[in-house]
């Protein structure tokens, strides 16, 4: 379990809810992911008309990479970074200022006629960089400079929604999909150092076996083939298809091999590990569908949604009911409701990648993936509200 010190009793505390980056984080990137996709599906429906910033599917793509899984990187990030150093992470009135701002964008992204055109963007690309330096204040200080990598990540997070924006300001909703792209991989790159760093002991502590030690090669090969694999996809290098196609292959194969190391077996009978296990494997399998997509075996939206709902939507589920009990005093373990909630974002993923080929109809695809989001983490919101805003327990 990750430790959070604890501040100094006569420091004035913020409210609960203020305390760490990861309450109001994962709860309004939960809440706003939900709003969302139900908005997204009334459009491709024809049931809703909105004026969006960037159009319905710019929205879209945006707000679920920067609103909801970037969100919840800084959620925890902020939080953990306090463990790391022992100096007090962001909160109370600073981190209130941090939410307004990335209220104020969500809001502003719905408002495109009514504010002056540079506003929505202003607020929406602030959010990243003060995250960022937040960050980078306690890891400098202490000069804990191993995690200081998390710093550029979110920096560079911050330019690809520069680049998000651009597009918009263009037209060029080509730029838009490469950024898409890039932010789906960048995003990848960070569950990767982050899974290594905690699958294996969360694996032991959870079912009560021994810990799998770390293969010294294989973990370098890990981040070294992801990290190959987020620059093949950026406007640095432009390489041949066939090469791109062979490198996200091999990926594929090293997270492989990575995961199934961690003995999934043992897990069967924790919800907190099997569901962190099932989101890993969606890693490898993404990866493979990438460079399968590369050769036109599998469409390239299966590929993404692969790593977006099936890695990133599992992942986040089950790291955010993790954290959120840990980090507040209480026993690490879910009952039927989060179990439920973590079989049906997993059944998300099978129907978003799959259901076309069982589901003639693509508009009832979309509703029932969506509708299968909203009972995964509506049953996180109604568990874990009460949660988020309330004082740890001792």
């Amino acid at each position: 379990m990750i430790k959070i010190s604890e501040p100094n009793n006569k420091e004035k505390q913020p409210m609960a809810f203020l305390e760490f980056a990861f309450r109001p984080f994962f709860l309004f990137a939960s809440v706003f992911s939900t709003f969302s996709l139900i908005i997204w599906a009334g459009i491709l429906s024809g049931k809703m008309q909105v004026n969006l910033y960037g159009g319905g599917l710019w929205w879209h793509i945006h707000e679920m990479l920067f609103a909801f899984a970037a969100t919840v990187i800084v959620g925890f990030l902020l939080t953990a970074v306090q463990n790391w150093s022992g100096v007090r992470s962001l909160h109370g009135k600073g981190l209130g200022a941090l939410v307004i701002i990335w209220l104020l964008a969500r809001i502003a992204l719905f408002m495109p006629e009514q504010l002056p055109i540079y506003l929505p963007m202003i607020l929406d690309i602030a959010f990243l960089p003060l995250a960022a330096l937040a960050l980078a204040v306690p890891i400098i200080k202490t000069k804990l400079w191993r995690n200081l990598m998390f710093v550029p990540i979110l920096l560079i997070m911050a330019a690809t929604n520069s680049v998000f924006h651009y597009s918009v300001m263009t037209f060029n909703p080509i730029l838009t999909n490469q950024a898409a792209t890039f932010m789906v991989l960048l995003i990848t790159l960070v569950m990767c150092i982050m899974g290594g760093r905690v699958f294996p002991m969360f694996t032991a502590n959870g079912t009560q076996t021994p810990r799998v030690n770390a293969n010294p090669l294989l973990e370098k090969l890990s981040i070294i083939s992801i990290v190959l694999s987020v620059i093949s996809v950026s406007a640095i290098v432009e390489l041949p298809t066939g090469l791109i196609a062979t490198l996200f292959i091999i990926t594929a194969v090293i997270h492989a091999i990575r995961v199934f190391r961690w003995k999934f077996s043992v897990t069967l009978t924790t919800p907190l590990v099997w569901s962190l296990h099932l989101s890993y494997w969606c890693i490898a399998i993404g990866l493979l569908m990438f460079g399968l997509a590369e050769v036109g075996v599998v469409s390239h939206s299966q590929a993404i949604h692969t790593l977006t709902l099936g890695a990133m939507a599992t992942m986040i589920l089950s790291m955010i009911s993790r954290v959120s009990l840990g980090h507040t005093g209480r026993m690490i373990v879910v009952g039927k409701t989060m179990s439920f909630a973590f079989v049906s974002i997993i059944l998300a993923f099978v129907v978003r990648v799959f259901g076309t080929y069982f589901i003639d109809n693509y508009i009832h695809v979309i509703s029932l993936t969506v509708l299968l989001w909203t009972v995964a983490f509506g049953c996180f919101i109604v568990v874990y509200l009460p949660i988020l805003v309330k004082p740890r327990v001792s």
